[in-house]
């Protein structure tokens, strides 16, 4: 264990640093505090397509929770109830809280839901909450570890804030479960499926989704949107521990932006692929990687890439793509640099472990004097999973789904007391409360969408959850098929 004098005071003496002489899986690290309340894992997971850094934090020493208009703020020695918004409470806390740049470390970790759209534009009131999860869940945290997965090295950082705990202490705390947990390296037992097949129940039947869907074509006929987002929530009971299931869907579907949230009465399972916001201080670049277009992956190397090859030639896809694009240049528009805003990459397709998909990669630079809070509220939530354009296909989406989403289509990582910010696209995300998980699947709706194909390709991205809970049976002939 090491002591005080051993950690680097740089930058300045409020910041400490060590980089540790070995490495560990972050998984196998935080296996052991997943069960307490505030511990987060922001994971780059081994064999995802893209992904460098990955994050564990846990005692967080406030914290900050939405629920409608009311937000409720806990810090030590201060407990708020307020009407004020969320997001003037985090930039008052940003400011507070600010760091030199360039050392990631402190940070607001957690999630945006969905429904904190209604926050910053003049939405409809979303649907009932049935499931009882804040709008937002995010803890405060002065000391993290981060594994550089390139460079296969730990860093523990932290930093002395006024009003908050030495952290010190977590740090120490932080190392000794990386040394407890590395002569256990690849010891993780995944629950072994009992065979049973359990049946799924999701807010629409086949008819009326495709129904819906048909709603959607009358909508953009009619000249109200060009495409909508639309998607379907299942309920399925849990039959193993949340981290299990967590385990399981890193081994299934290996994801770039996957996190693990434990929100004391709930936890959020993700393994989303989507950037939604990425940026950093020291150049003041911002990027966002739009994902619109999917086809499964194949059952032989052939047909996987035919698949591929379809999808990278498909007009449909590729005009739903560039539709979100010009929606996302047009956010990033409002905050960045005039001129700054391009598109390096356009439409490459991405070959996931159960989807392909079409990203498009969009950067800017976002303008002085601008921040993290700006930048989140000019975005939020992503083009990508709403429709275009963004306020007239969100009205829409409180019209036609029944349930209201949540984190799903929200956002997962973290805003940094240096000025970064690391945000996925929450897609490929499940809470589980009590003995039941629940999980959306949707997709972009444009005018030539065939109802049964965008209802099959919902079922196609929700495969990696289906298969993980048991909702699916094998056949030799035609592959997993639903209970």
């Amino acid at each position: 264990m090491s002591s005080r004098a051993s950690y680097l005071a740089i930058k300045s003496p409020s910041m400490l640093t060590q980089k540790l002489p070995f490495w560990v899986e972050p998984a196998q690290v935080f296996e052991h505090i997943a069960c307490l309340s505030g511990s987060m894992l922001l994971e780059s997971q081994p064999g995802a397509l893209y992904g460098r850094l990955s994050i564990i934090c846990t005692n967080p020493f406030g914290t900050l929770r939405t629920i409608g208009r009311s937000s409720f703020l806990n810090m030590p020695g201060e407990r708020l109830e307020t009407n004020l918004s969320p997001f003037e409470i985090l930039r008052d806390l940003l400011f507070r809280f600010q760091t030199e740049p360039n050392l990631l470390a402190g940070a607001i970790v957690g999630y945006f839901g969905y429904e904190m759209g209604g926050l910053i534009e003049n939405l409809p009131e979303p649907q009932p909450d049935d499931i009882g999860m804040p709008d937002c869940f995010l803890g405060f945290y002065n000391h993290l570890a981060i594994f550089d997965h390139t460079e296969k090295a730990i860093f523990l950082n932290g930093c002395s804030l006024d009003g908050a705990p030495d952290p010190l202490p977590g740090i120490m705390a932080l190392e000794k479960l990386i040394i407890d947990a590395q002569g256990k390296a690849n010891q993780h037992h995944l629950p072994r499926a009992d065979g049973r097949i359990i049946a799924p129940c999701s807010s629409f039947t086949m008819d009326e989704y495709c129904a819906v869907v048909n709603k959607c074509k009358e909508y953009i006929a009619a000249g109200d949107i060009y495409q909508v987002n639309i998607s379907q929530r299942f309920k399925v009971p849990l039959t193993m521990s949340p981290w299990s299931m967590y385990l399981k869907l890193r081994d299934v579907n290996p994801s770039p932006y996957a996190a693990y949230l434990n929100c004391g009465g709930f936890q959020v399972v993700c393994s989303s692929p989507e950037c939604f916001l990425n940026y950093c201080p020291g150049t003041r670049i911002v990027i966002t990687k739009p994902i619109k277009g999917t086809r499964p992956r194949g059952r032989t190397p052939s047909e996987d890439e035919r698949f591929a090859r379809e999808l990278a030639a498909s007009e449909k896809d590729m005009a739903e793509n560039i539709m979100i694009v010009d929606l996302e240049r047009n956010d990033l528009g409002r905050v960045c640099e005039f001129g700054s805003v391009d598109v390096p990459l356009l439409a490459q397709v991405e070959s996931h472990s159960t989807v392909h998909h079409l990203v498009t990669t969009v950067r800017g630079r976002l303008r002085q004097g601008l921040g993290a809070v700006d930048l989140l509220t000019a975005c939020f939530p992503s083009g990508s999973i709403t429709g275009a354009p963004k306020i007239r296909s969100m009205e829409i989406i409180n019209e036609l789904e029944p349930v209201r989403r949540g984190v799903y289509t929200g956002s997962i990582g973290y805003l940094g007391f240096d000025g970064s910010v690391n945000l996925n696209v929450v897609i490929r995300t499940a809470i589980t409360k009590g003995d039941l998980c629940y999980f959306h699947v949707g997709g972009g709706i444009v005018a030539d969408s065939e109802p049964d194909a965008e209802y099959q390709e919902t079922l196609d991205k929700g495969r990696a959850f289906m298969e993980v809970l048991g909702c699916l049976k094998s056949s030799s002939k035609n592959g997993a098929k639903f209970a």
